[in-house]
């Protein structure tokens, strides 16, 4: 037996955010998670706090969740949470803010629990008990609002564990374009890589299915067609992209993802470099890896983007050089050496990586077996190679 979840709920389309106003039907008090300052910056904040209050809710704030948000942050949300006791958590920003609210979440729930005790996939209590969750993101790639996961970062090991468990898929997504017009270039192009490598990750994943398949096709299609001009600021565009990041996030969180993401997380907190561009960087040289084991279903991918190739090996090429040209028009440097790590620092790196890499909930999903000595070895190819070096 298989199983796929969703949201009961996701608002989708400009102005979706005030459908919100619904909560006052059922809802006496909200906590709202945010980062920074983009969103107060933004006035999207002020917004939500207007219908929230609108409807009828007293609203309380955490405020300042880091990027990459620490074990100690979700820690000091959830005490925040059970002083104020909301009935709704409602997580507005990047991927770091709903992330770190969904962990802070389960220790309001159950302040008995450890992170220790939720570290593994599948062992998160039963929620909903005190509170439903709801999740805006603000940018085009985790798709966080509609997955099983949350990733937090053990500062002290620099680690970053993949939370997973269906408890805390959000139970309401709202996928508000609006929030999405103000990303930067850059950030444009690293979240919205990330979202093209949930979806690939996806289609070729151990769990995939048959109601996974369809929803990473069309997001691979939907970024082909409109990431480069979301990064050179179309908003028609930006207001796709988000969409299409949510579709690939409905499948990679049920088809789960693979070792691109494995390796990402963890050379992503060693050398201090964002999510996406990891993923960018690293997902040409995962497909030439994986493709002895599924080149049939990376060939699917280049006929649904129409390459052209008589063949799946043609067919493959060809996608990977893609990737590597959309890699380039979006300014991502094609190797770690290229984005800055020096050799003695990766070296230094290489074997915790490789290491703890392999011990990753993702690799467990890759479509092929992976040892840490496969891992070490890409991760030498994708220091200042190419993917034509991944061979084995």
């Amino acid at each position: 037996m298989a199983r796929f979840t969703l949201p009961r709920d996701i608002y989708f389309g400009p102005g979706a955010m005030q459908e919100l106003a619904v909560l006052g039907k059922t809802r006496k008090r909200a906590i709202v998670v945010t980062g920074g300052s983009s969103m107060q910056k933004s006035g999207a904040l002020g917004r939500l706090d207007a219908i929230l209050r609108g409807a009828g809710l007293e609203v309380a704030h955490f405020e300042g969740v880091e990027p990459d948000p620490s074990v100690e942050t979700v820690m000091k949300g959830a005490a925040a949470m059970r002083e104020f006791g909301p009935d709704v958590i409602v997580a507005i920003g990047g991927g770091s803010p709903i992330d770190a609210a969904k962990a802070m979440w389960v220790f309001y729930e159950h302040p008995e629990k450890t992170f220790e005790d939720i570290k593994e996939p599948f062992t998160m209590p039963h929620l909903r008990e005190k509170a439903i969750f709801v999740a805006i993101p603000s940018t085009s790639g985790t798709a966080t609002e509609v997955t099983a996961f949350s990733v937090i970062t053990d500062y002290a090991t620099k680690v970053k564990y993949p939370l997973a468990d269906f408890e805390i898929t959000p139970d309401v997504a709202i996928v508000d374009s609006d929030l999405a017009e103000t990303m930067p270039p850059r950030l444009t192009a690293h979240t919205g890589l990330d979202a093209l490598t949930h979806a690939i990750e996806a289609y070729v994943a151990a769990l995939r299915s048959d109601f996974s398949d369809p929803l990473a096709l069309k997001a691979i299609q939907m970024i082909d067609d409109d990431l480069v001009a979301s990064y050179n600021g179309d908003t028609a565009a930006r207001g796709r992209m988000h969409v299409a990041q949510c579709l690939a996030g409905m499948a990679f969180s049920n088809a789960l993802l693979g070792i691109t993401h494995s390796i990402a997380h963890k050379i992503g907190a060693q050398f201090g470099l964002p999510h996406g561009l990891c993923n960018a960087i690293l997902q040409p040289f995962v497909i030439q890896f994986n493709r002895k084991a599924c080149e049939a279903r990376y060939a699917d991918i280049a006929r649904a983007l129409g390459l052209p190739g008589a063949t799946e090996r043609q067919l493959v090429n060809v996608l990977v050089d893609k990737l590597c040209a959309l890699n380039d028009s979006l300014d991502i440097p094609p190797t770690l050496e290229a984005a800055g790590v020096d050799r003695a620092t990766f070296d230094a790196h290489l074997g915790f990586i490789a290491e703890n890499a392999v011990k990753d909930p993702c690799t467990g999903a890759n479509p092929r077996e992976t040892t840490a000595e496969d891992i070490r070895k890409l991760l030498l190819a994708a220091y200042d190679a190419t993917p034509a070096a991944v061979n084995w």
